[in-house]
Parts: C-alpha cells; sequence; structure tokens
C-alpha cells in the first residue's frame, strides 16, 4: 500500500511540475495566422507523424523484447547465438526507406510551393515593405508611404507582403512564427520573403539568430490591420512624425547600437533609402529591385 502511495504521490507531482512548466509555452508555429504558417504547420505534422512511424513501434518493442525475454521467464526460447532473419532485415530496411521517399517528395513539393521569393496568390494587389536588421532593433522602410519605423511593423490583413529583408551589420534572421518563413538578413545582400496574415491581430517577430549582446530584445510586434482604413490611420500616425530618415546620416544615427529600442516612427523617408543602404557595402550582391512607383532599378 506504501509503495502505491508513494507512486501515485510521485505521478501527480510530475503531471504537475510539467504542467507548470509548458503553462508559458505558447507553440506560435502551431497557431498560424496566414496561409504560409498553416502550410508549414502541415508540413512539420505530417513530417513528425511519418517519423513517428518508426519511433512509437520501436519504444513499444523495447517494452516488449524488455518483458518477454525477462530473465525469470524461462519458458520463452531465447537464442542468442541468432545471427539472421531475411524477415526482420526488410522490415528494418523496407520501413525506412518509403518513409524517405514519401519525406523526399513532400520536401521538394513544398520547397518549390513555400519558396519564400514566391509571390502569393491573391486578388489584392501586394504591398512593399523594406527590412534592415540593426543592432540590436529592427528598421521597417514604406517605400511608397514615404515612412519608417522601429520594432514595428503594420500591413492589413489578406493583403500580401513582400518583404525586402537586409542586414547593415552581422547576419541575422527575420521572423514572424505565426506567419511563417523565417529569411536570413545579410549586410549587402538582399533576400525576399512573402507572407499574409488571413486574421487581424497583434504578433510577435523575432530576431532568430544570434547578433550579441542586444539580441535577447531584439523582438518587434506585426499589427495585422482589420481593414485598409485602419493601415491608412497608422500611416498618417507615422507621417506626423517629427523624426525624420532623409539622409544616410540620419539613418546612421539611427543604426547606432541599443538595446531594447522603443517603438518609433519617421517621416519624409525617401523612396530610395533602401539602395543608399545597400550601396554602403562595395561589392555588394544585390538582387533587382522594381518599386512599385518608379522603374526598375538594378544594382
Amino acid at each position: 500500500m506504501k509503495t502505491s502511495r508513494y507512486k501515485n504521490i510521485l505521478s501527480g507531482g510530475f503531471v504537475f511540475f510539467i504542467s507548470l512548466f509548458l503553462s508559458g509555452c505558447q507553440f506560435a508555429l502551431l497557431d498560424p495566422k496566414g496561409q504560409i504558417g498553416a502550410a508549414e504547420k502541415d508540413l512539420i505534422i505530417t513530417s513528425v507523424l511519418l517519423m513517428l512511424v518508426v519511433v512509437i513501434p520501436v519504444i513499444l518493442m523495447t517494452f516488449y523484447f524488455s518483458f518477454k525475454y525477462r530473465e525469470s521467464n524461462t519458458g520463452e526460447k531465447y537464442t542468442p547465438e541468432w545471427a539472421h532473419s531475411t524477415k526482420i532485415e526488410l522490415v528494418v530496411w523496407t520501413v525506412p526507406i518509403i518513409i524517405i521517399a514519401i519525406l523526399g517528395t513532400i520536401t521538394w513539393q513544398s520547397t518549390h510551393a513555400l519558396d519564400p521569393r514566391k509571390p502569393i496568390e491573391s486578388s489584392v494587389k501586394p504591398m512593399t515593405i523594406e527590412v534592415v536588421s540593426l543592432d540590436w532593433k529592427w528598421l521597417f522602410i514604406y517605400p511608397d508611404q514615404h515612412i519608417a519605423t522601429i520594432n514595428e511593423v503594420a500591413f492589413p490583413k489578406d493583403v500580401p507582403v513582400e518583404f525586402r529583408v537586409t542586414s547593415n551589420s552581422v547576419m541575422n534572421s527575420f521572423f514572424i512564427p505565426q506567419l511563417g518563413s523565417q529569411i536570413y538578413a545579410m549586410a549587402g545582400m538582399l533576400t525576399k520573403v512573402n507572407l499574409i496574415a488571413d486574421e487581424a491581430g497583434v504578433y510577435d517577430g523575432i530576431s532568430a539568430s544570434y547578433s550579441g549582446h542586444g539580441f535577447s530584445g531584439m523582438k518587434f510586434k506585426a499589427l495585422a490591420m482589420p481593414d485598409q482604413a485602419s493601415f491608412d490611420e497608422w500611416v498618417q500616425k507615422a507621417q506626423a512624425s517629427s523624426d525624420k530618415l532623409v539622409t544616410l546620416k540620419d539613418f546612421e544615427t539611427i543604426a547606432e547600437p541599443s538595446e531594447n529600442a522603443p517603438v518609433s516612427y519617421y517621416s519624409n523617408v525617401p523612396s530610395s533609402m533602401l539602395t543608399t543602404i545597400l550601396n554602403q557595402f562595395e561589392g555588394s550582391l544585390m538582387c533587382t529591385i522594381t518599386p512599385s512607383n518608379s522603374t526598375e532599378q538594378t544594382f
């Protein structure tokens, strides 16, 4: 009776501490708010289930064989000199090969379908937001609205957004987990990721690559506005800011290292600001940029 009581106490304590430990987990990747994030969630779940096809039987057989061939079970046939079984060989090779073939097919298809550079199909005209990784904050430039922000990015829901991402310092990683598809930010290079929010809300954005002392505070908020009117109001608030980002010198002031930087807004931002930032780096590997309101520019 004592042993049973202690087992119940230990089991209850284990469940309690596990529940307490996991209570702070939000599992953002499993709570997507956009079609890219939803597709990636399905891919994660499918991959895990396919791998469990191998893992679960192995775990169950470990307990089964441990019990069946225990020392006290003298009636069970035990042949330690056993060396080969064609049936077992077929199982241990065929099942993994089938799973790998399925995973390979899924990987091939999803790699092309979820290419971050691939525009999202929509009847709504996409918008462009330029992203610059700084030490230790995020600068968002709106070339069409002529504004910029620090650690806050906004866009209407159901509108495809092309993020053009670069870094002004060390390599970093731009990631909004609930929308999906993190992308690396590298100095002198331009990468792209297309995302869309299906629901209005405020989503956490992070730096997913360690970049120095201020890394832990390098976070931002992504505001998915319920409609275009709400987004326009947000733009007007930024346009009314007395802080300006007009010249490279202004940018260099903003780019000074700082930790846990507050949200800031800048007005009068020229549409060529991203080009100016990229041109700081000699021999930059640049992509072709086509601003929505100007002719194509190649760097």
